[in-house]
């Protein structure tokens, strides 16, 4: 069942009110036990993984194929912020659907939008809009690492007992980001120029666009509620007849039913285009894959994109 945000903020703050005095008369946590942590998306519940290891739990409210754009709080996900130690959440308004939650929940638990604390100056806007800002930090790797760091801020200030801990997971953890982000670029290097031309549903590509010298183009914008119309999908094959793009993709979290008009609209002008495979864009893999990590699930983009367009 989903509840309309104001109803759902309601209900989130009485239950909150509820656990506190709960917490007050047992007397708080011991020293050995973990730290319950509650994310909206999973790239965000893994980055908590890494950081936190043994001295966290997490759930992550958003799983695979979930679209955070149009994500609203379910009757579930009650118990899983009201269980939460600390919340962590993308902001840039990425989960739009759910602010006022958050709001409320920050009068209780420690509620942390990695995305809002980052300088203006990393952060991507909207190519149409330049009062909105691009909420796909993740996809650029250095960004992120930014991004998540408030991870091992927040989990060392809130559990000091294992600060260090928590340092040195965040220090091997961004060793791997650094190979993964050297693998990305040597990988996007063998695609031709004037085939770096990333096409998807809508614009959750930029910031890795940017970061390895690719054009991207999406039907919709930032977020998969925009309105796209018959002069959209005009533009767009326009760039793949243009320009002989070849491949164009899908996305995981998003209907194929935009990127299947685009491929027609190029039959019609006489040029055939291909589905070069599905991207991770808003959300990971499934539980226990290669693909349910951060790691495995960019990994995999790099080389879905190499394979179709080089």
């Amino acid at each position: 069942m989903k509840y309309g945000l104001k109803m759902f903020a309601g209900m989130l703050t009485v239950a909150m009110i509820s656990a506190c005095s709960s917490d007050s008369s047992s007397g708080g946590s011991s020293e050995d036990e973990t730290i319950k942590v509650t994310t909206t998306i999973a790239q965000i519940g893994n980055a908590v993984e890494e950081i936190g290891g043994e001295h966290v739990e997490v759930v992550s409210l958003m799983g695979p194929g979930i679209d955070p754009h149009l994500y609203q709080a379910t009757q579930s996900d009650l118990k899983k912020l009201q269980n939460a130690e600390v919340i962590f959440y993308n902001g840039l308004n990425l989960e739009g659907q759910m602010h006022e939650v958050f709001e409320n929940m920050s009068d209780h638990t420690p509620t942390v939008a990695i995305g809002d604390t980052l300088p203006d100056d990393v952060l991507r806007e909207d190519m149409e809009d330049d009062n909105k800002t691009d909420p796909h930090i993740w996809f650029d790797i250095e960004i992120w690492k930014t991004a998540i760091s408030n991870i091992t801020d927040t989990l060392s200030e809130e559990d000091p007992a294992h600060a260090e801990a928590y340092q040195q997971n965040e220090e091997a953890y961004f060793e791997e980001l650094d190979e993964l982000h050297d693998y990305a670029k040597e990988q996007t290097a063998n695609i031709p120029e004037n085939q770096r031309v990333l096409v998807t549903a809508h614009d959750a590509f930029n910031y890795f666009g940017n970061a390895y010298d690719m054009e991207v183009k999406g039907l919709q914008g930032l977020s998969t509620d925009a309105e796209y119309g018959l002069a959209d999908i005009q533009d767009l094959v326009g760039t793949l007849v243009s320009k002989n793009i070849k491949a164009v993709f899908i996305e995981s979290s998003v209907s194929e039913k935009s990127i299947n008009a685009v491929i027609k609209g190029a039959e019609k002008q006489g040029h055939n285009v291909t589905i070069g495979g599905e991207l991770y864009s808003d959300a990971m893999g499934e539980d226990g894959t290669e693909e349910g990590t951060y790691i495995g699930m960019y990994r995999h983009n790099v080389d879905t994109i190499v394979k179709a367009l080089k």
